[in-house]
């Protein structure tokens, strides 16, 4: 009932193409690790089998003393239906990749983390966002594949392709907690299923090497108007979904900016790696130790207006996979699947007035195991529930290399914090397509 609703409510040409490519049947929730990413997350499979055995059965009963019955034209629809199904799914998830806005290139933050703070599916993502022509190649071949189902004579290919590439990405998935094993390994077996139809021919034609005719019903329809009819809705869904929807997505990446990582720059010339030189917290300095619970352990400003800063305290992960948004203050991406103490800010900078605006990013409390939903952000402050509310802190710049913060932190007390800039020498670099200045790394 929950996709029906969203589907009547659709306000934009976005929203009604993505509610049809993201249906999902969503009959059984098993809380849960297993529910979210193991083989309890299959259960919706287990429950539509049994509904369909149920419907077989009792069909049979019905038309147990009728004489048999071919039901070619049946058939040629439910196969009909699950190739453009297999399509417009497939080409959802390629424009993701082909316009890149999936797997952003690492930030300087999850460049800093160490492998154990990161979640599994973070890592996989992160492997594939530092090889941007990668991805866009992914893209293409999603993209091309799912349109190659919208035909006939090209649906076997495209079966295969399909076949090939959502397989991966469902092995993928569970082998690093993606979240979308399900989603794509149901598009695996509908290729295997369009497939299927195919493999008496390809079993005559390759192991017992004889010649092939393969018979392909087609139904005949004599009204002219019924013909006209399923002609213009096929073409209507292939320029629908291919060409439209493609120029929607290219137009929210490159000219909407719906983006994972935020776009505004952040305090020119500051983006780097911090250490804390000096923390006072109520005008008394605390040493350095990595247990703290409070003192800073570093600081990072990104390149866009982020401020990331490491304490040793728990923070709740996000697991979701970081949606692109409109806003900076909603893009998450950054901070998803990463742990390790870090408190992520967007921030205003008032550079004539010396000021840095600060909104907590963290999610403090992240999905659960069952995948329960986030709460939503407060319109009045744009902070998250149970999160750190809206800062003013002063900044002071006395030289290129080092940053003074001092203000009210979350629990109420001042701080005094002195930043020294600590050049890394990163190995990766920005891909040649962003035209921008190399990033480098430690490793």
């Amino acid at each position: 009932m929950e996709w029906y609703t969203r589907l009547f409510n659709v306000k934009t040409l976005f929203e009604f193409f993505s509610t049809l490519t993201g249906y999902r049947v969503d009959l059984v929730k098993i809380p849960g690790e297993s529910g979210r990413w193991g083989l309890a997350s299959y259960a919706n499979w287990g429950a539509a089998l049994l509904i369909a055995l149920a419907g077989a059965t009792v069909w049979t009963f019905a038309v147990r003393k009728r004489e048999r019955k071919e039901y070619n034209e049946l058939y040629y629809w439910i196969r009909t239906l699950a190739r453009y199904r297999i399509g417009i799914g497939i080409i959802a998830f390629g424009f993701l990749k082909l316009f890149p806005m999936q797997m952003p290139f690492p930030s300087i933050s999850n460049l800093e983390a160490t492998i154990g703070e990161y979640t599994a599916y973070k890592i996989y993502w992160q492997s594939v966002g530092v090889v941007i022509w990668y991805e866009i190649f992914l893209g293409f071949i999603e993209v091309f594949a799912g349109a190659l189902m919208f035909f006939r004579a090209t649906s076997v290919l495209g079966a295969i392709i399909n076949l090939g590439v959502l397989y991966n990405i469902a092995h993928a998935n569970h082998a690093y907690d993606g979240g979308v094993h399900v989603y794509s390994a149901y598009f695996s077996l509908l290729s295997a299923f369009v497939l299927a139809h195919e493999v008496p021919y390809v079993w005559k034609l390759l192991i017992n090497e004889q010649n092939v005719d393969p018979v392909e019903y087609v139904p005949v329809y004599h009204s002219r108007w019924l013909s006209n009819s399923l002609r213009t809705l096929k073409y209507a869904i292939v320029i629908g979904f291919v060409f439209v929807y493609g120029w929607i997505r290219y137009d929210m990446h490159y000219n909407q900016g719906r983006l994972k990582e935020p776009k505004m720059p952040g305090l020119a010339g500051a983006a780097g790696f911090y250490d804390v030189t000096e923390f006072k917290i109520n005008n008394k300095i605390l040493p350095y130790s990595p247990l703290d619970t409070v003192r800073w352990q570093n600081v990072i400003f990104e390149k866009f207006s982020t401020l990331i800063y490491q304490v040793n305290r728990p923070v709740s992960i996000s697991l979701a996979n970081g949606t692109p948004q409109t806003k900076d203050v909603d893009r998450s991406y950054e901070l998803a699947g990463i742990g390790g103490g870090r408190r992520f800010f967007y921030y205003d900078a008032d550079t004539k007035n010396g000021l840095l605006y600060l909104k907590d990013k963290n999610i403090a409390k992240s999905e659960d195991e069952a995948g329960t939903k986030i709460k939503k952000t407060d319109k009045k402050t744009g902070a998250k529930p149970d999160s750190i509310p809206p800062l003013a802190w002063h900044f002071q710049r006395p030289s290129k290399d080092r940053i003074i913060l001092s203000g009210i932190d979350d629990r109420k007390d001042s701080i005094y914090v002195v930043l020294d800039r600590v050049n890394r020498n990163y190995a990766l670099t920005k891909s040649r397509k962003d035209h921008k200045k190399t990033v480098q790394s430690k490793f």
